[in-house]
């Protein structure tokens, strides 16, 4: 989240008029993250967020906000997308594509213990499940393909093995990607960004309770066990190192395999899988790092941490799949 559109007071109070959610109260921009203009808005109702799309199409966002409204309607702790008077629940501000979801309780947290990592899993793995009927399909936005047209653009910046790293990585992707084995990875709509900053917690750090996941905006159809691999990447590691913390690892496995268990194909997988996951955000990193967008809040990520967790996934001794 970032705020790259201003928006005044003014703007909300017209844009509030076409939805029933009470007076304007308050406006507040939310610095953190680097791809969507995000607003707290406090209205006489209650809490909500407003999001202005920066980069994903009137045409795309259906997928996105149908999903968070999808999952909500079956208990899972997401946003719920705002409908507006006319039934609609995406608009249209300073000619962004625009919606208003509903505000989660809790915060983040930035040292999660083995609590935080299960109640992360078992509701990763819900969602993954409550998802399954989900009519609406589009692809993970920053799969593969995207990978292979991103990475031309970054490798002038990057110093020689660097760009081993990086060319050898994406053709193991590639290869993988074309085996029927991995074609046949259980898949359905994934969130493809659950960092720890993405997980809302109420309660205490020694007992959490479940608040929410957020920020659905890099969500696709991929395989379940990317979206895993992209998550314990983040939550079950040694921020200096990247190496995996066991007791956080295994927390948040068994407990997403308490709700939805892993295949014999996925536990193959699943090494190649986490490299797949630790390329995608170092790729990513690499391009918001030195091709910037503009933005009042911006502050880009260190694109050598996901450099660093790719690393360590080439070495032995990584966890196995309960």
């Amino acid at each position: 989240m970032a705020v790259f559109t201003p928006v005044s007071d003014d703007d909300a109070r017209a844009l509030l008029a076409h939805f029933d959610l009470g007076e304007f109260v308050s406006l507040r921009g939310i610095t953190a993250g680097i791809e969507n203009t995000n607003y707290f808005l406090h209205t006489t109702r209650g809490e909500y967020v407003l999001t202005l799309f920066e980069v994903l199409t009137h045409a795309q966002l259906p997928f996105y906000i149908e999903l968070m409204y999808h999952l909500a309607e079956r208990g899972i702790p997401v946003p719920r997308p705002q409908t507006l008077r006319d039934g609609t629940r995406l608009t249209t501000l300073h000619g962004k594509p625009c919606a208003i979801v509903s505000r989660l309780p809790g915060g983040y947290e930035p040292a999660p213990g083995a609590a935080h990592c299960a109640l992360a899993g078992a509701t990763l793995a819900r969602a993954h499940l409550g998802a399954r009927d989900f009519p609406l399909r589009q692809p993970n936005l920053r799969g593969l393909s995207w990978w292979l047209e991103t990475a031309p653009k970054v490798m002038p910046f990057l110093e020689p093995a660097q760009a081993g790293l990086l060319s050898s990585e994406l053709a193991a992707q590639e290869a993988a990607a074309a085996t029927p084995a991995w074609q046949a990875l259980p898949t359905g709509p994934a969130h493809c960004d659950l960092f720890r900053d993405n997980v809302l917690f109420a309660g205490t750090f020694e007992d959490p309770l479940m608040g929410g996941i957020i920020d659905f905006y890099f969500a696709g159809c991929d395989t379940w066990l990317f979206d895993v691999a992209v998550s314990i990447n983040d939550w079950c590691i040694e921020r200096d190192t990247g190496e995996f913390v066991p007791e956080l690892v295994e927390a948040w496995l068994r407990a997403y395999a308490a709700e939805r268990p892993f295949t014999d194909a996925e536990r193959e997988a699943w090494p190649l899988m986490l490299r797949a996951a630790a390329l995608r955000f170092w790729i990513s990193r690499l391009y918001d790092f030195f091709l910037p967008r503009p933005a009042q809040t911006l502050k880009p990520h260190d694109p050598r941490h996901f450099e660093r967790v790719l690393q360590a996934r080439h070495r032995p001794g990584l966890p196995i799949l309960p």
